[in-house]
């Protein structure tokens, strides 16, 4: 093998591992749903990033750590008498997420790291990778700041933390498939300005769309108002309904109906923008894999909003609503994989090597 071929073999490595990390926080983000939709997320009240790192051992350890969370406002007024094997339950869902997004900082910075020492991240990858890890960290404060919400005065944590916890691990996932996506040495297909436009206009909506949910779910905003298409006897409910929180602003974020309405009117116009970008993909690409991605994309956006509608008029169930929350992470996978393939990128330069024959 000639040193001419070993940058295309790093290349390869390096973006399975960034698709490798991506599927971390995928996972981080599935058992964050399940621990949020279970109630779990309150169970430990400490941030401990090293020490957290083992669970409780012994009969002993498991009652400290129960007594802690019997001291909270969650538990003594919706779990009060709950037994000690019901409080090991909801603290594995969070032990477990906790323990995900320690093994992510790992599996992101060790490795980086290594690349970086062999030089097969070029100089100009360098800084994106950075950001990267800096969102992580700061992805682990967001984390305890939203926990923290919830140990004092209330009985979950803040819709606004909430939130904003989920966008983020959101914007880390679609940023690191964006980069794995466009570290491939292949020529991207060309793409007009208007595709390129929808594909990414797609991703924005779809993170906005599931910012959307979470404010939704933080409220308990889908366990009323369950009916479709009308939504509090109308298609569009009376503004004194949508706006009577003062100042206007706290509307869109503290009235429950108005997230709701929010959220399913941000639907129909992915759903509507996703078909005319489909259309536009056909009709001047006609085949290849943008048009497979945009195609892909509609589907995907299709079986989201009826699942949702599902979950809306069953009122929520928690297998619905983790499948839900799973099917907009696939919503959110194609839309980033369909954006980055169509962007327009600037011919990448692999690290000069000195000749070796190996």
């Amino acid at each position: 093998m000639t040193t001419t071929e070993l940058p295309d073999r790093h290349g390869a490595v390096v973006r399975l591992w960034l698709y490798a990390v991506a599927a971390l926080v995928l996972a981080m983000i599935l058992v964050g749903g399940g621990t949020r939709l279970t109630e779990s997320g309150l169970s430990i009240t400490e941030w401990q990033p090293v020490t957290g790192t083992l669970p409780p051992l012994s009969e002993t350890q498991w009652q400290a750590e129960f007594e802690k969370y019997q001291a909270i406002p969650q538990y003594l007024a919706l779990n009060r008498g709950m037994s000690l094997d019901a409080f090991k339950t909801i603290y594995w869902w969070e032990w477990t997420h906790r323990l995900i997004g320690r093994t992510i900082g790992v599996a992101f910075l060790l490795p980086f790291l290594w690349f970086l020492w062999r030089g097969w991240i070029p100089p100009r990858s360098r800084g994106r990778l950075w950001v990267i890890f800096a969102l992580g960290a700061l992805q682990g404060a967001v984390g305890w700041w939203m926990v923290a919400s919830g140990l004092a005065d209330r009985v979950e944590v803040s819709q606004y933390r909430l939130a904003t916890h989920l966008a983020l691990a959101c914007l880390i996932y679609a940023t690191l498939l964006w980069t794995a996506r466009r570290w491939d040495e292949r020529p991207s297909t060309p793409a007009s300005a208007g595709i390129r436009i929808g594909a990414i206009g797609l991703l924005v909506l779809v993170l906005a769309q599931i910012y959307l949910g979470a404010l939704v779910a933080g409220l308990r905003a889908g366990s009323a108002y369950n009916t479709w298409p009308t939504i509090d006897g109308a298609f569009v409910p009376e503004t004194s309904r949508l706006f009577f929180e003062v100042p206007l602003w706290r509307n869109f974020f503290e009235n429950a109906l108005t997230v709701q309405f929010d959220h399913r009117m941000l639907a129909y116009t992915i759903w509507v923008v996703a078909l005319l970008h489909a259309f536009n993909a056909a009709s001047v690409l006609k085949k290849g894999p943008v048009v497979v991605g945009a195609v892909a994309l509609t589907v995907a956006v299709t079986l989201q909003a009826a699942l949702g509608v599902w979950t809306l008029l069953a009122i929520v169930p928690l297998s619905l609503a983790l499948l839900h929350q799973a099917m907009a992470m696939i919503v959110l996978t194609v839309a980033s994989l369909n954006a980055a393939s169509v962007a327009e990128r600037s011919p990448r330069r692999a690290p000069a090597r000195r000749p070796v024959q190996i």
